[in-house]
């Protein structure tokens, strides 16, 4: 009933115009087709699912070891969110595809009746219930990688302990978790399986740093040393970004700025905090002092030609996005003060490679501070060093996958 509860209201969104919503709707009504055409040719297969596009680049090492180490097996994709969907459906590491159909049992068993995965893989999150129950009870094999729990989550919650949350897990052969505190937490409600092996990120912002993707158009538009890169940003990160700007933060500077909406409403308000900023897509061999970076996909390989980074997100009650793409970078990275439920980020404030803003004044003040090169150097070198210290979960989730067996060229 909640599933469907849920989908009425996603109806009910696109028909307001709401953009996502709509991707949501109409990428599931061809879905059964493009599926059932996809996999019509019998073959091994492997089923990768991530909620959005962060997800699928935090298991991104995974798929491509995959394909690399089990070339003959289909690779199925899916995701829940158009974010990531709208972005990445032409990926050519898989072999399709698709948004997640809703989790009904009928659902369930027709995608598995077409895919007929050996292995299926969740990252991070995602506890479906039909897709996990309907696994389970076909045999196959179901990993979590780069798992993350916090004790406020409904599996260790007093009331929590009933089936429909503790046994999701159990349905799991193996979770590949990024920190101590989570496996505590599992263990004390009798989840044994469990392996403590990192976050699969900091492999895959590695392998940025070892073959860094050039941007031309984006090289040809810088003409400063100092650049700052703002990734990821929300209304109250530009707010103080655009008072630390136009306060005289701006001199000898150039800003490029990635929002994490780029909506045309979004963007008239970007527009109107800066009215010099010109967009990426009208760039047309400008080299403007505020840049606005108005397409998906492009902040990963961003970060490197900034001098500083700033992460957005940290103003909001969600926190803040990826700091370890500008850190792999050896980029001292700026966060705003929300940011205690991510471990990475818990842990590059303690060692100094990123630095926290109440607001403008501070951001000014932490800006200025990073114009004194043996600081600057220290606290890049922190960044880059943290996520060379933290890689290789890859390599034990391929060594699991190996060891069992569970995948066979029949």
């Amino acid at each position: 009933m909640g599933i469907r509860l849920f989908r009425a209201g996603v109806g009910l969104a696109a028909r307001y115009g709401k953009v996502k919503a709509k991707a949501w709707i109409e990428g599931r009504e061809r879905l059964w087709p493009e599926l059932e055409a996809a996999v019509a040719e019998p073959k091994p297969a492997i089923w990768v699912h991530a909620a959005s596009l962060g997800e699928f680049e935090q298991g991104r090492p995974v798929l491509e070891s995959l394909r690399t180490r089990y070339p003959g097996h289909r690779i199925v994709l899916t995701f829940f969110s158009p974010s990531g969907y709208e972005v990445r459906k032409n990926w050519p590491g898989a072999d399709f595809v698709c948004y997640l159909p809703l989790d009904t049992p009928e659902n369930a068993a027709r995608f598995l009746d077409g895919v007929r995965p050996q292995l299926a893989i969740f990252i991070k999150y995602e506890f479906w219930y039909h897709f996990l129950t309907a696994l389970y009870a076909r045999k196959v094999p179901v990993l979590l990688i780069s798992g993350i729990f916090r004790h406020k989550q409904l599996f260790f919650r007093p009331w929590g302990g009933v089936p429909m949350f503790k046994g999701l897990l159990r349905k799991m052969d193996h979770l590949f978790v990024q920190n101590e505190t989570s496996i505590t937490l599992l263990h004390n409600i009798g989840i044994k399986a469990v392996t403590l092996a990192g976050d699969t990120r900091f492999d895959r912002v590695w392998a940025l740093r070892q073959q860094p993707v050039a941007l031309p158009a984006i090289e040809a538009a810088l003409r400063l040393e100092k650049v700052l890169v703002a990734g990821s940003t929300w209304e109250a990160d530009e707010a103080a970004l655009a008072e630390w700007w136009y306060g005289g933060g701006k001199e000898g500077r150039q800003l490029v700025l990635a929002p994490h909406e780029i909506d045309t409403a979004h963007l008239d308000k970007i527009q109107a905090l800066f009215p010099d900023a010109v967009l990426f897509s009208q760039l047309n061999g400008r080299q403007p002092d505020v840049l606005v970076i108005d397409n998906v996909g492009m902040l990963s390989a961003l970060y490197r030609y900034g001098r500083v980074a700033y992460v957005g997100g940290g103003f909001g009650k969600a926190g803040i996005h990826n700091l370890l793409e500008p850190a792999t970078y050896g980029r001292p990275v700026i966060i705003g003060p929300v940011y205690q439920q991510f471990f990475e980020a818990e842990m590059l404030v303690q060692l100094r490679g990123a630095i926290v803003v109440q607001n403008a004044k501070e951001l000014a003040r932490a800006i200025e501070a990073l114009n004194d090169p043996f600081y600057y150097g220290q606290t890049a070198e922190i960044a880059a060093r943290f996520v060379e210290d933290h890689k290789g979960a890859t390599e034990k989730i391929m060594g699991y996958i190996q060891e069992k067996r569970f995948l066979t060229s029949e």
